[in-house]
């Protein structure tokens, strides 16, 4: 099966969660979001609506916003999944946190429902093993920011059905983006070099050996890459990235151990563009 899922469930409207709803709704699903309380859907509806106003503006969709917004149900009840023919997991980066939601979304839908996880680094394998039907799970990681991210990792646990893992290439290709299929793995292979060579960058900086600015220049320019390390990692968060950093260096060993400066930066609030505040000073109108 290529085509996308006539209604896709998304638990969690976070930046991540209204993302990927906004994804899948201007590609021509219906989207149900399912967040923990009022205050909480209002904000994820405001997100996805901004998104879609956003495509609209720029031509990227040829619907109204009335149109999009028809296909769109926020709320707290976990029985907007009923009807889903596939249901994101996009809670925060935690494990237990990720098996309990994937475990709530099992406990809602049919056994014969594909579910996935937005993870970035927490085995599948892992989390498939919460589940009473672990052949259903696969990773969907989508990268942020979701509407200018060409790119999604399709991660393929052992037990994940050949069948569901084929469909995730159509489902992914359907959006306009690339899916890039890998084997359940510590950090896929995005987290993991991406990760790599953020925090080397990170110590870097922390042993003065170049400016943040220069640092990030010699990626752009010598390497072609689109973003520096450094302020990539102020626009994913630098909380995120000490979490994955964490796990990685738990599975994976010293090579991944986080800098202190990493450490010393979150600890102190300082988590990137969302704070206003990185290893950049972040404003309104953009960086510096």
């Amino acid at each position: 099966m290529s085509d996308l899922p006539a209604r896709v469930g998304v638990l969690g409207g976070g930046r991540m969660g209204a993302g990927i709803a906004h994804a899948f709704l201007v590609s021509g699903s219906a989207v149900a979001v399912v967040e923990r309380d009022d205050e909480q859907a209002l904000a994820a509806r405001e997100r996805v609506t901004v998104a879609a106003q956003v495509s609209i503006d720029r031509g990227t969709t040829s619907e109204s916003l009335e149109a999009l917004t028809a296909r769109l149900e926020v709320g707290t009840d976990d029985a907007l999944f009923d009807e889903c023919e596939l249901v994101i997991e996009a809670v925060p980066e935690d494990f237990a946190l990720k098996a309990a939601s994937l475990r709530r979304i099992e406990d809602r839908v049919g056994a014969e429902v594909p579910i996935a996880s937005n993870t970035s680094s927490i085995s599948i394998d892992a989390l498939a093993a919460e589940l009473r039907f672990p052949g259903r799970l696969l990773g969907l990681h989508f990268f942020n920011p979701v509407p200018a991210s060409q790119l999604v990792e399709v991660v393929v646990g052992a037990a994940t059905e050949p069948a569901i893992a084929e469909s995730a290439q159509g489902w992914v290709a359907a959006l306009g983006k690339t899916p890039v299929t890998v084997r359940d793995s510590p950090g896929f292979a995005s987290s993991r070099l991406g990760v790599a060579i953020g925090l080397e960058a990170i110590r870097m900086l922390e042993e003065g050996v170049a400016t943040a600015d220069d640092i990030d220049a010699a990626m752009v320019l010598g390497y072609k890459h689109p973003v520096g390390p450094l302020r990539l990692t102020d626009i994913v968060g630098l909380d995120v990235r000490l979490g994955i950093a964490e796990y990685l260096h738990r599975q994976l060993g010293e090579r991944f151990a986080p800098p202190q400066l990493l450490r010393d930066k979150v600890a102190a609030g300082e988590l990137g563009r969302k704070t206003g505040q990185g290893f950049f000073s972040w404003t309104e109108s953009g960086q510096t």
